[in-house]
Formats: structure tokens, C-alpha cells, sequence
């Protein structure tokens, strides 16, 4: 009995540093004894905008024919609202000023980041409340879909009118979802209980 159990401890051993060393060689670094490369899933919000033609002067690339008080005009307009904010809505999760709030409003925003990885989260502290807002949306209604699928992990959830960033261009594909590999330490196999 006791061989067999070394026989299947050995094999455990080999199999788990096996995988390590193929971990290893995939990123092409070194892992010390008792860790690995694991693949972790990240999502990376995508460009609010079509960032293909930021930097660049069209008027350089396109012949129109226009008018130079066109072209004057437009980017005056451009230069002018530059900073411009847009009044739309969010649905705030928490709203509290107790003396645990910091830490609250804290895992709050975690915990909501992680379940709903395609929307915007906000954290801020207005004297005496710490405030967390998610989402950017236009309209009361965007805003309302929201907060009915969030009002049983939020019960407490409401809709406020704040001024927001633009939203995401293609609602559909807020974020794009990409793997990375991330060290982790190995778990110790359990020989008894095999």
C-alpha cells in the first residue's frame, strides 16, 4: 500500500511540475518552485469613440471644395467644446456617510465591477457622503434598464442626473474581453487523499 501511494505521489509530483514547465516555456521566463502561469480572464473597456482619426487633420486628406470660413468655422467649433460635458443619467448604489462608509463604498464598487464589467463605475465623496455611480447613460429609460437588473444585488439603487462622460459608442461590445497570464502559487496536492 505505501508504494503505491509513493507511486502516485511521484505521479502527481511529475504531471503538476509538467504543466509548470510548459507554463514556463509558454511566456519564455522562469517560475520558481511552487508556482505557475495560469491563464486569468481582464476586461478592457473600449474606446468611448472612433479613435481612428484623432490627431489628424481631415481637411489634409479630402479635397473639398469650400469656402475657407467653412473650415475657419468648424474648427472653431472644435477648439470651443473641447471640454463640453453632457447631462445624462446613472444609477447610484450606494449612498452612505456611517463611519464605515469609506470601506463600504469601497467593496460596493468592487463587487459591482466585477459582476458587470461593461459599465462605468464611479466612486466619489461629496461632504459627508460617499457616493458610488454606475453608468453613462442619455436617457432616464437606459438608466431604468439598468437599475431593474441590478435592484436585487442594489435594492437601495436609484437614479440620479449628473453630468457623465459620453457613453460607449457600441453598446453591444462595451468592453473587449482578452486572457493574460498571471503567477499563481501552486496548490499543495493531498497525498492521503487520493
Amino acid at each position: 500500500m505505501m508504494k503505491k501511494l509513493y507511486i502516485i505521489a511521484a505521479a502527481v509530483a511529475a504531471a503538476l511540475l509538467g504543466t509548470v514547465a510548459a507554463s514556463a516555456q509558454e511566456t519564455g521566463k522562469t517560475v520558481s518552485e511552487g508556482y505557475e502561469y495560469v491563464d486569468s480572464v481582464v476586461y478592457v473597456p473600449t474606446a468611448s469613440v472612433d479613435t481612428s482619426l484623432v490627431g489628424r487633420n481631415i481637411f489634409n486628406d479630402v479635397t473639398v471644395h469650400q469656402s475657407k470660413a467653412v473650415e475657419d468655422a468648424m474648427r472653431n467649433h472644435l477648439s470651443r467644446n473641447r471640454n463640453r460635458i453632457i447631462s445624462g443619467y446613472r444609477v447610484r448604489i450606494y449612498f452612505d456617510n456611517g463611519q464605515n462608509s469609506r470601506g463600504g463604498s469601497e467593496a460596493v464598487l468592487k463587487s459591482f465591477q466585477s459582476r458587470y464589467p461593461g459599465y462605468a463605475a464611479y466612486r466619489n465623496y461629496v461632504n459627508p457622503y460617499f457616493k458610488v455611480t454606475v453608468g453613462d447613460f442619455r436617457t432616464r429609460s437606459e438608466a431604468m434598464q439598468l437599475l431593474q437588473s441590478i435592484k436585487y444585488e442594489f435594492p437601495s439603487a436609484f437614479i440620479v442626473k449628473e453630468n457623465i462622460n459620453y457613453p460607449v459608442a457600441d453598446k453591444a461590445h462595451a468592453y473587449d474581453v482578452d486572457t493574460v497570464k498571471v503567477l499563481r502559487k501552486v496548490a499543495a496536492p493531498d497525498y492521503f487523499n487520493l
